[in-house]
């Protein structure tokens, strides 16, 4: 009963006009970070921190996680309609999204994901409010051997399911992985592969990457290999969902929903893993015609349990920040720091020392839920129409808004030349048909693999055996080993997977 009752105070306290207006304004610019590419929720966040400077500590967080999840909700905009993500959280969304826009689905599209998203966000809500100090402590109890597993089940799933062929994924996997290298070594200090530009001590930009394979290789292959195309594939002719879509819509939700939730409560996750799991939990699940629909006009289910895994995620990540003061992304870490100004400190007697504030906070993404199905659910017929701007001045746009971004984060020359070098890259890899999708997975990912690794072998004392000796990491081992051989095993037998 304590539980509800802490609620009940939260939501008087976030219930007041003021901090209302704070959750509206943070949930309406979130969504708005989210549409512009190379503009993320983590960029917004910091550069708005001085606002701390001048509003009491509960509206600046309420302020704050509107912005966080709002952005969530916005991610999912510009990849439909555009195929560029705003941020690595939406990359999944964008191969199946954008694919039903071009074929005319894009009010479908928009609808599932902003519904998804309403769904799994409340539902992981639930689950902070119930479950946070919980979860967290069995979170914790996982060491360096289980997080490298994890993340190897991520490479092997990404590259397994993703592309025309495994082989084209793992070199999609590879290429990230070389990325992921460059700058400093985590743990000696050394740089390595920067070719002495010091502009790359501190590794090359996981915004920049991902623009650069999306929306500049997107603009560019309209450019060189398009040309005029006729308006077909811009066509609409729905801006609702059908029954049929609810249909295949509802179980992917739930299935998202509950592949997300748990992997927002590991301190070290991310959306990554869990939106690509759950695409490849829809891909293989689906059937027949539904089946032929993934990578030709899109799956509805692409894109309804991909964005509910990466709602429910952003949602949970709450657990590791405010109980054990863990960020699990750049966007909480920038929060952890609005935490800090303030003078507060999350961790485990958080609930204690600020009890009114986090359960404001908490009941605050109740509020903001509802907001942002409000603010985008009639909105969708309003987005649809920006595929009728002319394509010229639609991709030019595309072209400025990558290009302040990726420059103002940095002011520097040197990203904009890299965040073109790498969208030539994703044009070539367009052209031989290699997924652009695990090269971000694999560099975001990479680097804390890498480091999971060397501190999983330091504890076993340079014995591989500690991966067997530890129950969860055998397990996932067993997931991983699966993954790779059982689709094989099957095919062989005529089992279409």
């Amino acid at each position: 009963m304590d539980v509800w009752n802490h609620l009940l105070q939260g939501f008087a306290t976030a219930g007041t006009p003021a901090n209302l207006m704070w959750a509206f304004v943070g949930c309406a610019l979130g969504t708005a970070t989210g549409v512009l590419p190379g503009i993320g929720p983590a960029t917004a966040v910091a550069m708005l921190l001085p606002i701390t400077a001048k509003v009491d500590a509960t509206a600046s967080m309420i302020f704050f996680a509107g912005i966080y999840y709002g952005a969530m909700y916005g991610g999912s905009t510009t990849s439909i309609l555009l195929n560029t993500p705003s941020n690595s959280s939406s990359m999944v969304t964008a191969m199946e999204g954008n694919k039903m826009a071009k074929s005319g689905r894009a009010g479908a599209a928009l609808a599932t994901s902003a519904i998804g998203s309403f769904i799994a966000g409340t539902f992981a809500t639930v689950v902070v409010t119930l479950f946070a100090p919980m979860l967290a402590h069995y979170a914790v109890q996982l060491g360096p051997p289980e997080y490298f597993m994890l993340m190897l089940l991520a490479f092997t799933t990404v590259s397994a399911v993703l592309g025309q062929s495994t082989l084209r994924g793992l070199v999609a996997l590879f290429i990230g992985l070389a990325i992921g290298l460059v700058g400093m070594d985590q743990i000696t200090g050394q740089a390595r592969y920067t070719a002495g530009v010091p502009e790359l001590l501190d590794g090359i930009n996981i915004v920049l990457v991902a623009v650069g394979l999306f929306a500049v290789a997107e603009a560019m292959h309209v450019v060189l290999f398009e040309g005029k195309v006729d308006q077909r594939e811009h066509k609409l002719t729905r801006v609702t969902m059908s029954r049929e879509d609810w249909r295949r819509s509802i179980p992917a939700w739930i299935r998202g929903t509950a592949i997300g939730a748990p992997f927002g409560c590991i301190p070290a996750g991310g959306t990554e893993i869990p939106t690509f799991l759950s695409y490849a939990v829809e891909k293989n699940m689906a059937k027949g015609s539904n089946r032929e629909e993934f990578g030709t006009v899109g799956a509805i289910e692409g894109v309804a349990g991909p964005e509910a895994a990466n709602n429910a995620t952003v949602t949970t990540a709450m657990i590791p920040l405010l109980t054990l003061g863990i960020p699990v992304s750049n966007t909480t870490a920038v929060m952890l720091g609005a935490f800090q100004n303030y003078g507060i400190q999350p961790g485990p007697q958080l609930f204690t020392n600020s009890a009114g504030l986090v359960w404001a906070l908490i009941a605050s993404l109740y509020i903001g839920n509802v907001m942002l199905l409000v603010l985008n659910l009639p909105l969708v017929g309003l987005w649809v129409k920006l595929l009728k701007i002319p394509r010229p001045r639609l991709y030019a746009g595309i072209l400025i808004f990558a290009t302040v971004g990726a420059y103002g984060m940095r002011q520097s020359m040197f990203d904009l030349f890299l965040l073109y070098g790498i969208g030539v890259l994703g044009l070539v890899m367009r052209r031989f048909s290699i997924p652009s999708a695990p090269v971000v997975v694999a560099m975001i990912l990479g680097p804390l693999a890498e480091a999971q690794l060397r501190n999983a072998m330091s504890i076993g004392e340079g014995s591989a055996m500690v991966f067997f000796q530890r129950p969860v990491s055998v397990i996932m081992m067993v997931v991983v080993v699966g993954v790779l051989i059982l689709p094989r095993i099957l095919k062989k037998r005529g089992v279409q997977l």
